[in-house]
């Protein structure tokens, strides 16, 4: 069981102060008081800029030993998908993860793909390019497109050693389903919440997120993530639903119905 991280996708977030964190609570303080109470943290930042090793240094210096970053792919490699850029950003974003590598905290790299990325064969070959250029790193991709959902897609992610991130997000048309498969050494899981009234419409981008799970809803996953443990190395499961701590309230319910 103890392979099975579960936490939350980012920290640094000041809503959280008084639903998890001290109001008093520096900012550069945060992580380590979240490392207190979580094994693993997804680093999405990383999606909106590419950034020098030093700050990855940094990061881990803050935790302790046996303290896990998994951490989202720059956007030029899933959204606009554009291979020159891609392999050259690509380079750079693995050049930042090294002092994550040289200390063993590197859980995986997330790629996360829009909706605008269905299943089409230019798509899967894509797929197969980006696996080639991040080498022997731990890769995991997250699907939008419900055309994906097929065994085609973990015959290839299998072929590729491409690890597929298991979602629960709301029951919407087009998106993806609950589907639990391991296709790799490292399996994951996003919670998104289920706000389908705020999922395409919505002012703020939190508004997405804005979801707190029930034990019931989270009830439902345990056999499920219990099932990829034992198929996989590790299994990191991540709370996206980040919207005034939500997503920590959900962590620390989840760690416990799994028993951690």
């Amino acid at each position: 069981m103890m392979h099975i991280y579960v936490g939350t996708s980012g920290y640094s977030y000041e809503d959280w102060r008084e639903h998890f964190y001290p109001r008093g609570l520096g900012k550069d303080k945060m992580l380590a008081f979240y490392a207190c109470e979580f094994s693993f943290v997804e680093v999405n930042s990383t999606y909106y800029s590419l950034v020098r090793p030093e700050v990855f240094r940094r990061l881990a210096e803050k935790t302790p030993p046996g303290f896990i970053f998994t951490v989202k792919g720059y956007k030029s490699l899933t959204h606009e998908r554009e291979k020159n850029r891609a392999a050259q950003d690509a380079a750079k974003f693995c050049f930042s993860l090294a002092p994550l590598q040289e200390k063993g905290k590197l859980g995986a790299v997330l790629l996360q793909f829009p909706y605008s990325f269905p299943n089409r064969p230019e798509n899967k070959s894509y797929l197969v390019f980006l696996r080639e250029i991040f080498k022997d790193l731990p890769v995991v991709v997250e699907f939008r497109h419900q055309s994906w959902v097929r065994e085609d897609t973990w015959e290839l992610l299998k072929q590729t050693g491409l690890g597929y991130v298991c979602v629960d997000e709301p029951d919407l048309k087009g998106l993806v389903k609950k589907t639990l498969v391991c296709t790799a050494p490292t399996a994951y899981v996003r919670f998104h919440g289920r706000n389908k009234e705020k999922w395409w419409r919505h002012e703020q981008p939190y508004e997405r997120y804005d979801y707190l799970y029930t034990e019931s809803e989270l009830k439902e996953w345990v056999p499920g993530i219990n099932s990829l443990a034992r198929e996989a190395e590790r299994v990191f499961v991540a709370f996206n639903n980040h919207y005034r701590g939500q997503a920590v309230q959900n962590a620390q319910m989840l760690k416990a119905l799994l028993g951690l």
